[in-house]
């Protein structure tokens, strides 16, 4: 399947597409465009939008888009709750949600610097999640 979200990816748009193809579709294709284009892109390359405004798998209340994948595909592995809070605070204003939210964030601003492109991006960070997500899981 392909993925599509907006361009300069941070903390909701790396976590999405590393949950996508760690649990939903392991051969799965990311698309990152100008937000004005996401739609648009969308329909011509049949591909699936998430976090941005107006879609299924976005922001809902307090929730952000990581959350709106667990609900959309029954993901419900404690560790991904876990880690769903953590990213859920990252994302939002509520960096105080989690003790580990504030450091996420921080994390995900500054791959963001040093990234070429959000290719690139998602490749650093995949570790990261990885790495939470083991954490989570000894956690719960």
């Amino acid at each position: 399947m392909k993925w599509i979200t907006r361009e300069k990816a941070r903390v909701d748009r790396i976590a999405c597409p590393w949950l996508i193809a760690r649990f939903i579709d392991r051969q799965a294709t990311f698309l990152f465009v100008p937000k004005e284009q996401v739609l648009d892109v969308a329909k011509r390359e049949a591909a699936t939008p998430y976090d941005i405004p107006g879609v299924e798998l976005g922001h809902h209340g307090e929730r952000c888009s990581f959350d709106a994948f667990l609900d959309k595909y029954r993901l419900e592995d404690p560790a991904l709750q876990a880690l769903a809070q953590i990213v859920r605070g990252a994302d939002t204003d509520a960096r105080q949600l989690t003790p580990e939210s504030a450091g996420l964030y921080a994390l995900a601003t500054g791959f963001q610097a040093i990234a070429k492109d959000d290719h690139d991006n998602m490749a650093k960070q995949f570790p990261a999640y990885d790495a939470l997500y083991a954490y989570c899981r000894a956690s719960v």
